[in-house]
């Protein structure tokens, strides 16, 4: 079957559409502040409680995991350029309609748990950084504070532009150039221990693999992001010529990133420590750099994740309302309020269902981890529809990944998603709800839908 997207390599506007208004550099900064955020804030401690000293290793692995799924990515991207992402591109492998769905219902739902991931992760810092003690209901009722301002926020309809983005990506960049530094000024004195970085520690003794593979799937929560720039592509100069370069330099940079922070981190601070509570990064620059004021970087900290949650919780509204404007759920969740023209009412839904998994689901490493599973689960079916749609020709160049990587890509995927991996049950109890919610409001819709189809 031949694909009817017009060839929009050389980059041309047509009237309609968006105005291509960002080139490599904007694209490139894009990217590296969507994979940067609350996960290598947030999880480098729990990465090393399962791994000890090695604590880089399982971000090299997730790194190398995300890298083959981006090259899927960048064949369907440069292939349909369109800002639909992974429903637009199963749709056209499969052409099932409830499959469909259900991974749309995956994306709008991971940015829900990685949205409350962050809300936890910015009340632990909040109140690490104040020095206060809030008992075992404070961190959760701040999270659940914090939820409701971003809801207001984007009740308000914040507008997320590439320029902003460039702003909160320098901020988020320099805590983690911070740390790194401290860790090399640290290592060049003599001081930490950097022979910590080799030595390997499960927690319950035994082989590395295993734990190795379970720290890979809370690592996996940190490269996510990448994923989001397809849907930049209609704004983009040249998209199929560009995308590759950028996209897997952007990639390649955060991964050096990752590696070189953990290294610093397990250099400054064993890993016991590291691994104790939800704030690992404010422990190294107390460790490292004492007479620093360690309110500044909280405040660093807290931007980085608040920015997480706020494009997560603005993606995830505006996912769910395009699906009931499809006819896909209650019609109830595309109406628009009348005076700030948002989807105020997918704005509820989210939120509330983000404050039941930050009262009701765990923290950050099982609201992280359940992110990570939900992706991987979108990922393998990607990396499957690119070896589908390998029959699907266009009239354009674009980027063509060697046969093997997607392969690997979905192999990979699916092993890191499943319960082999020692991943906590808890994941798969909250991702099952939450996908066996949509299945619930998508037969209900279909059902009201018949009904209404047959009485007129």
């Amino acid at each position: 079957m031949q694909s009817k997207v017009e060839p929009v390599g050389a980059g041309e506007e047509r009237e309609g559409e968006l105005k291509r208004v960002m080139g490599p550099g904007l694209l490139l900064l894009f990217i590296v502040g969507d994979i940067l955020g609350t996960g290598i804030y947030a999880l480098t401690g729990q990465v090393a409680a399962e791994v000890g000293g090695v604590v880089w290793l399982p971000f090299l692995v997730a790194f190398i995991v995300a890298l083959l799924t981006a090259c899927s990515y960048l064949e369907l991207v440069t292939k349909y350029p369109r800002a639909a992402g992974a429903a637009l591109y199963t749709h056209k492998a499969f052409g099932i309609h409830f499959v469909t769905f259900l991974v749309a219902f995956a994306v709008m739902s991971s940015g829900i748990t990685s949205a409350a991931t962050a809300s936890r992760a910015f009340a632990a810092n909040f109140s690490t950084s104040l020095g206060l003690d809030l008992g075992a209901f404070g961190v959760p009722l701040i999270a659940v504070g914090f939820i409701a301002l971003v809801a207001a926020i984007n009740f308000r309809g914040v507008g997320e532009s590439v320029k902003m983005n460039v702003v909160l990506t320098v901020v988020e960049l320099t805590g983690l150039l911070m740390i790194i530094g401290i860790g090399l000024w640290a290592i060049a004195g003599g001081q930490g221990d950097v022979s910590r970085a080799w030595t390997f520690s499960a927690p319950e003794g035994g082989g590395s693999f295993w734990p190795v593979v379970a720290a890979t799937t809370l690592a996996f929560f940190a490269m996510v992001g990448f994923e989001d720039s397809v849907n930049m592509a209609e704004e983009c100069k040249k998209p199929s010529k560009i995308f590759p370069k950028v996209l897997l330099g952007g990639l390649a940079i955060t991964g050096v990133i990752y590696i070189l922070v953990a290294i610093s981190a397990i250099t400054l601070v064993p890993a016991a420590e590291l691994g104790e509570g939800d704030t690992p990064l404010l422990k190294v620059i107390q460790a490292g750099a004492p007479g620093f004021p360690i309110g500044i970087f909280a405040v660093i900290t807290m931007f980085a994740v608040a920015n997480s949650a706020l494009i997560n919780m603005m993606m995830a509204s505006r996912l769910l309302y395009g699906m009931s404007r499809e006819g896909v759920l209650p019609l109830a969740l595309g109406k628009v309020h009348a005076s700030r023209r948002t989807p105020y009412v997918a704005i509820i839904f989210t939120s509330l269902l983000a404050v039941a998994l930050i009262l009701f689901a765990g923290g950050v490493k099982e609201l992280g981890g359940t992110t990570a599973l939900l992706l991987l689960c979108v990922f393998a079916i990607v990396n499957v529809a690119v070896l589908v749609l390998r029959k699907d020709k266009v009239d354009h160049k674009h980027f063509r990944a060697p046969t093997i990587l997607p392969m690997l890509g979905a192999i990979t995927c699916a092993f890191l998603a499943g319960p082999w991996t020692g991943r906590d049950p808890v994941q798969y109890v909250i991702a099952g709800c939450l996908l066996v919610l949509g299945a619930v409001l998508w037969l209900a819709t279909v059902q009201f839908m018949r009904t209404a189809n047959q009485s007129a």
